[in-house]
């Protein structure tokens, strides 16, 4: 599957792209920033899962929605909730010294939408299993391309650095996230009890487990 739009329009990086461009939720704009919304009744249940993408410079959000298909300008399920913008400085754009030379001599340049657009030609190209290969391994995939913090990352700590450090849009994107929760957690305990909460704890330590597991213990299982 295909975005609708002209891909040479949507995969090619803005030439001229300004610098320090503001964050502007109302036109959905988050310069080099990892986004984050809740999920469809996954995160009814587990207010900490949720979609990511990635920015490019120009605040254009690019998240891996489906088999072979990268969304631009679209975030798939709904506006951006939280939302953490990446220090550039701390990002490595060079591979090997051979690119770092020929970038120092002005005949190769590696920026940020760069290392995008790479990733985003080869997901579309990838197999999507929100299990194996998804959203979060986009955005891992990129920052590890970028070598952002020295590299490293994978679905587990992409989503730690989203719950621990994302900020909210604004107070109605936390009330978004968090309402459906609450009214499902306080409906499962009036009718469920100590059943619901089993129900709820075996949920939980069953997606989390298989991130962890899938992430430190079987390495080729999760894809980025």
């Amino acid at each position: 599957m295909e975005s609708d739009t002209d891909p040479d329009h949507t995969m090619m990086i803005e030439q001229n792209v300004p610098l320090n461009i503001p964050i502007d939720p109302s036109r959905a704009r988050f310069p080099c920033s990892i986004v984050w919304t809740p999920l469809p009744v996954v995160s009814w249940l587990l207010p900490f899962v949720g979609h990511t993408g990635i920015c490019r410079e120009d605040g254009v959000i690019l998240d891996f929605a489906g088999p072979n298909f990268v969304c631009v300008d679209n975030f798939t399920f709904g506006t951006v909730a939280r939302y953490i913008q990446i220090n550039k400085d701390k990002c490595s754009m060079y591979s090997n010294e051979e690119e770092f030379r020929l970038a120092e001599s002005g005949r190769n340049q590696h920026t940020w939408d760069d290392a995008l657009k790479k990733s985003t030609q080869e997901y579309q190209h990838r197999a999507y299993n929100i299990l194996t290969c998804n959203c979060h391994s986009f955005v891992a995939h990129n920052l590890n391309r970028m070598e952002f913090q020295g590299g490293g990352w994978n679905v587990v700590n992409i989503a730690a650095l989203i719950l621990l450090k994302g900020q909210w849009v604004d107070k109605t994107a936390m009330i978004r996230a968090y309402a459906p929760f609450v009214i499902i957690f306080i409906v499962g305990i009036t009718f469920g009890g100590a059943s619901f909460l089993t129900f709820l704890a075996f949920f939980a330590i069953l997606l989390v487990g298989w991130y962890l597991l899938g992430t430190y213990c079987f390495k080729n299982l999760i894809q980025l």
